[in-house]
């Protein structure tokens, strides 16, 4: 194949791929926290509600924060490791799954991907030692300061401080306080 004619190839597995990741995904939470239970996809739904739906939630509010969440989140561009990755290894003319495949490599960093979970794990930790799901802010307050006290990093700090609040996450609160209160859990 031509090099110029290659973007027609990488367009069709880059579509295809964009529509397969969420199916993936739910397929991943079903299996881990529905008992394995996979649902199928809905082709009456758009990419997002039809993300919701597979993962068990077919609540109209549901679906609108996961519209949201997806938006936000390809909203990535290119700064961070695995958002660069995919566009430099692509930008060879790799295959799409292969640039993929390399950003996912990239997000399982401790300085990038990972750190969310390690935030998770610490949580879970601290839920664990203190023996409740719902900490009090002093509780809290007194498992940051012993981490620290301890020559550990609480995860999740790693982030240069802004001076602006992100709008997305502005965006993501704003929906919350609005609408997830309501949303069958």
């Amino acid at each position: 194949m031509n090099k110029k004619d290659y973007w027609a190839a990488t367009f069709e597995d880059t579509l295809d791929l964009i529509a397969r990741i969420p199916h993936i995904a739910a397929y991943v939470y079903r299996r881990k926290y529905k008992q394995g239970k996979a649902l199928q996809p809905d082709g009456l739904l758009d990419w997002a509600g039809n993300f919701a739906h597979m993962l068990g939630y077919d609540d109209d509010q549901f679906k609108e924060l996961m519209r949201l969440y997806m938006v936000i989140h390809a909203d990535h561009e290119g700064g961070n490791v695995s958002a660069h990755t995919t566009h430099l290894v692509g930008s060879a003319l790799s295959d799409p799954y292969l640039s993929y495949a390399a950003g996912m490599n990239g997000l399982a960093g401790p300085l990038h991907g990972l750190a969310n979970q390690e935030v998770i794990k610490w949580i879970f930790e601290m839920q664990e030692e203190l023996q409740t799901k719902e900490p009090t802010s002093e509780q809290i307050k007194e498992y940051v300061e012993k981490t620290l006290s301890s020559g550990k990093v609480v995860p999740g700090y790693g982030h240069a401080v802004l001076r602006k609040t992100d709008p997305r996450f502005t965006a993501q609160m704003d929906f919350g306080k609005n609408t997830c209160q309501t949303i069958p859990w």
